[in-house]
């Protein structure tokens, strides 16, 4: 039985979503897996500096996160020397838990992790094939280190970003960003088993829940039409108290309102759906995807979210607005049009067609049988 480790952070959910996702078609196919949050193995003081910093200043201090992605999208000696310190800082924990492992495949879901992996196996830390996991559409440099095997990557867009920078075209795979299984099936109604209401949107914000979700709700509410609005908070108990407030305050008899905090059944929730109104997270986009529902995005993290929308707009699958208040214009105008949540839905099931675990899964294989094969050659030339 093939052994893998799976490296992922905690900074947002999407990441361990994804590694998760792998853990689980891993050992369906037969795989011993472990999964591991790399920063909290190495050290506690870094881990909370990486990612309860990065909570904080993504939602409280956006333009200061903007500044620092693009920066390390362009690395300099100086962002150059602060991942020197970071691999250096994990060297001690994460290297010997692999040697002590023995992996026969490395996977990780997270571009800082990729950058320091890539490092250690550069510098002869340890000789296990690694596979980098791109949970985003658009490349950032963190992810390109010469000593990655290979990348699985959301969509042919995100492999030509690559191309673009240097990596070669071979070691690129567009099987797509791993979603959970449940996500796979699809228990949407039958238009006859639908009400008198014009259509249903789900609005929701990731993990950590949006400051930007009271004024979107509030924008839903004044749409003309009967709706159902789903209202997902996530963690952030405040916006879900303050939502709760909003919906009292401003209900009327041709809304449906159903409001969660966080929220294990998104994949039903989203079969229920029409459209939806979230940030572009590279799982959240990638569910839509694969469920074939049409996102509209009035709110985003600058950044790879960013990236994400543009991504998903020039692909026909989204509808990215300026304002949060144009909501409720543009849901009136979808319901009133609604071939055009068609056509967008179709283009969603031209790229979903495009995706493929089992291609994923065979790709594990292929890098651990090359690999001993080239462990048995060189045992055979010494």
């Amino acid at each position: 039985m093939s052994k893998v480790f799976i490296f992922t952070a905690s900074t947002g959910a999407g990441h361990n979503l994804a590694a998760q996702s792998l853990k689980e078609s891993l050992d369906d196919a037969g795989f011993e897996t472990e999964v591991y949050d790399a920063f909290k193995e190495s050290n506690v003081t870094l881990d909370r500096l990486i990612t309860k910093g990065y909570q904080q200043m993504v939602v409280n201090v956006p333009k200061l996160y903007e500044q620092m992605y693009n920066q390390f999208n362009n690395m300099n000696r100086f962002q150059q020397g602060i991942f020197q310190v970071l691999t250096k800082v994990m060297n001690p924990e994460i290297v010997p838990l692999i040697r002590a492992g023995n992996p026969d495949l490395i996977i990780t879901t997270h571009p800082f992790v990729t950058n320091v992996l890539g490092t250690l196996k550069e510098h002869n830390a340890f000789d296990v094939p690694v596979l980098s996991i791109v949970t985003d559409y658009k490349i950032h440099t963190l992810y390109l280190k010469k000593m990655i095997d290979a990348y699985v990557v959301g969509s042919d867009y995100t492999k030509q970003t690559m191309i673009d920078k240097g990596i070669a075209p071979e070691i690129i795979y567009p099987y797509g960003i791993p979603i959970r299984q449940t996500f796979l099936k699809n228990n949407r109604l039958d238009p006859k088993e639908e009400t008198d209401i014009a259509g249903t949107i789900l609005l929701m914000a990731g993990s950590l829940g949006s400051k930007q979700m009271e004024k979107a709700f509030s924008s839903l509410l004044k749409v003309r039409e009967k709706i159902r609005i789903i209202v997902v908070c996530g963690n952030n108990a405040k916006i879900e108290k303050e939502i709760r407030s909003l919906n009292k305050r401003d209900a009327s008899e041709n809304k449906i309102v159903e409001i969660y905090g966080f929220a294990n059944n998104i994949s039903e929730l989203m079969d229920l759906s029409d459209a939806i109104i979230s940030k572009p997270g590279g799982l959240t986009s990638t569910e839509a995807i694969v469920k074939n529902i049409p996102m509209i995005i009035p709110f985003y993290y600058p950044g790879q979210e960013e990236e994400n929308a543009d991504y998903l707009v020039d692909g026909g699958m989204a509808i990215k607005l300026n304002k949060i208040k144009d909501l409720t214009s543009m849901v009136d105008f979808l319901f009133e049009n609604k071939y055009i949540i068609k056509r967008m839905s179709e283009n969603m099931s031209e790229e979903a067609a495009k995706r493929s675990m089992s291609k994923t899964i065979e790709l594990c294989q292929d890098l651990i049988k090359t690999n001993i094969e080239k462990t048995i050659e060189k045992s055979a030339g010494e």
